[in-house]
């Protein structure tokens, strides 16, 4: 029970830690051992019908941050301070039909399901995104990035319990963002587009107040 009792108070002491950081000290560097860490989390992250629709991009270099500030008015801070810069990004509809080379990739292979569940695994799949989502592709794209922001959560919260700072940014125009990258041949844009942005480093200072949020009897309800 003690046990148990240490690994609550471990893990409610990194969510008190965490905050959004907005400048990190450039003098500090993540290592790679804890960085690759950080990404296994968002690796072993849960998607709606285990699709994984995302890959991240980790955007190190300074001549494509430079590029980059322009398009990302939310991180103007943490471009040029953080020590990983990683933008999430999310498959297309096209990627995400039922019959897809990706979904039959995902099931088959990944998943390795036997053929049988597959067909019938697909015939949900498609019936889910007829009917929820009517076959709309922006909704299609939309649900793909919801999936992302679990990854990029589990990974701020994996970096807050190891001592390092974070924080989430939605201010960036997502379609110039994603076309800088097709541009410079790293993603293909048919293919994916940016959900998100999460910046990675050590703070310069401690946040300035203590973390507020409402009482749990103000957001629970029990019936």
């Amino acid at each position: 029970m003690n046990m148990i009792k240490d690994k609550k108070s471990e893990l409610l002491s990194a969510y008190q830690f965490r905050h959004a950081c907005k400048n990190f000290n450039t003098d500090l560097k993540i290592s790679d051992d804890d960085f690759q860490f950080i990404l296994e989390t968002a690796r072993l992250s849960p998607s709606s019908f285990g699709l994984e629709p995302w890959k991240f991009v980790v955007v190190q270099e300074k001549a494509l941050r430079d590029q980059l500030k322009p398009i990302a008015g939310g991180a103007q801070r943490q471009i040029p301070t953080s020590s990983h810069l990683v933008f999430i990004l999310a498959k297309r509809a096209s990627e995400l039909t039922f019959d897809s080379e990706y979904v039959t990739h995902m099931m088959s292979n990944i998943q390795q399901m036997p053929e049988e569940v597959v067909t019938f695994v697909s015939s949900v799949y498609k019936m889910f995104t007829e009917v929820e989502l009517e076959n709309n592709a922006q909704w299609i794209h939309e649900w793909a990035c919801k999936q992302s922001y679990i990854a990029m959560a589990n990974m701020m919260t994996a970096a807050a319990h190891i001592g390092i700072d974070s924080c989430p940014i939605e201010g960036i125009d997502r379609e110039k963002v994603t076309s800088l990258f097709h541009d410079e041949g790293i993603i293909d844009k048919n293919e994916f587009g940016v959900a998100c942005l999460v910046a990675f480093g050590y703070r310069t200072e401690d946040p300035k107040r203590s973390k507020t949020r409402q009482s749990l009897e103000d957001i629970v309800v029990w019936k």
